[in-house]
């Protein structure tokens, strides 16, 4: 459901709010002394230079290597088969990170994005067969009319093009979803399943009434995960194919603002969460035609305070996998199943952009789950270094690599502090 206290939406709530606050402190200030506050937070930290050494539950340390930095609140991230990787930007750039280095020319090709507020250029993935056809496929909010219209349309788009060189060629779009409303804020991230098929989120589902609800009307994109073909199109077993007055894009339903989306390495599952106004953030094993309740059922508050929904499950409706109460504004995430941290293998890992409405405290959560797949314990790390985190994601080297969400963006890697693979360690 989407960014919690301290979620990107709730961003965007601030904003707007203390624009109004501002007014209102203009108007009286001079009779009462009315003046806006920021919403409380820890005092940010710069990031370190160097390799830091941190503690973690089980292994004794890992260190944290800054690999590179100068992007402008990057967003998501790929590797390519060379050793490269593509990392987008919100403001509309792909970028690209060469050992170590970001070229400072961006990608050109890229479509235009509504670039305004937390709306903008999302999520990156490349085809299976990225080293024969090198297409790369895109997550933007993507204008209708004027870009610099501030009232003009938007809607969340999936485009695809052919990487040459440092360009993208034959860029289309290859999905593009109902009108979003609401400043034209929603999250969207993408992925291949192992079958070759592409999962896409689509947000933007906001409030208990009229936005949120379009969550659940089977006739409209918003609120959705949708499954796609690689060139576009529709799978034959999708789950409302045929069925009159249902989108046959959709895949599951009931979703508010999700900004994770990742594949079970071993299962082939589909695992999406998403972000609630306060509470109730949320990660959903999603199965075909499943319906995830929002704003129906639901753990959060809404920024007023008051209850989104009175139940937070009843049936014909999924419950979630993992609930964060207070909420953590989840953003990215990733299984691990590489052989450089053996005590992490099958561990979800999700990056957090604040805890509650808590700034400077965003950090990368780790969660372990039982024999039977259900959540055992979580541990919080890069706690000490206060920075929102976009992204995560685990590289070709089996290390773990996570984007800071700031004006000065940065990549950073998570590695053992001594060299450790399986060998040696029974029991792991």
């Amino acid at each position: 459901m989407a960014a919690s206290t301290g979620c990107d939406a709730h961003g965007y709530w601030w904003r707007w709010t203390s624009v109004v606050v501002a007014a209102i402190a203009f108007l009286l200030g001079g009779a009462v002394g009315v003046t806006a506050q920021p919403p409380p937070g820890l005092p940010p930290l710069a990031l370190p230079d160097g390799p830091r050494l941190f503690e973690t539950a089980e292994h004794p340390q890992v260190r944290l290597v800054l690999v590179s930095r100068g992007l402008s609140h990057p967003w998501g991230l790929v590797f390519l088969p060379d050793g490269r990787l593509l990392v987008t930007e919100r403001e509309g750039r792909l970028r690209v990170i060469r050992d170590g280095v970001l070229d400072p020319e961006p990608v050109s090709g890229v479509p235009a994005v509504h670039a305004r507020g937390l709306a903008g250029l999302m999520d990156v993935a490349i085809h299976p067969e990225f080293s024969e056809n090198r297409l790369v496929y895109l997550t933007y909010s993507k204008p209708m009319g004027s870009a610099d219209n501030d009232r003009v349309e938007v809607r969340v788009a999936l485009a695809r093009g052919r990487l040459d060189g440092m360009a993208l060629r034959d860029v289309r779009d290859l999905f593009v979803s109902d009108p979003i409303g609401g400043g034209g804020t929603a999250a969207s991230r993408v992925v291949f399943g192992l079958d070759g098929t592409v999962f896409m989120t689509v947000g933007g589902a906001f409030g208990a009434t009229a936005g949120g609800q379009r969550a659940q009307d089977p006739g409209n994109t918003i609120g959705k995960l949708v499954r796609l073909t690689d060139d576009g199109g529709i799978p034959a077993d999708n789950p409302f194919v045929g069925r009159e007055g249902h989108r046959p894009e959709i895949f599951s339903s009931g979703h508010r603002n999700q900004l994770g989306l990742t594949i079970h390495p071993q299962t082939g599952a589909v695992w999406a969460h998403e972000n609630g106004p306060q509470g109730g953030d949320e990660v959903n094993l999603i199965r075909a035609g499943a319906n995830y309740g929002w704003p129906v059922v639901s753990h959060s508050r809404e920024y007023s305070g008051g209850r989104v929904a009175n139940r937070t499950w009843q049936e014909g409706m999924a419950p979630s996998e993992i609930v964060w109460l207070p909420a953590i504004a989840p953003s990215g995430m990733v299984f691990y199943d590489g052989d450089r941290f053996p005590a992490w293998q099958g561990n979800l890992f999700v990056g957090s952009l604040r805890i509650g409405s808590i700034r400077n405290t965003g950090h990368l959560q780790r969660i372990v789950f039982n024999e039977q797949g259900e959540e055992a314990r979580r541990e919080s790390l890069l706690t000490e270094l206060r920075q929102r985190i976009r992204d995560v994601r685990q590289g070709p080297d089996g290390l773990l690599y996570v984007l800071t969400d700031a004006d000065d963006g940065a990549l950073l890697r998570i590695e053992p502090a001594f060299a450790e693979t399986t060998a040696g360690r029974p029991g792991r």
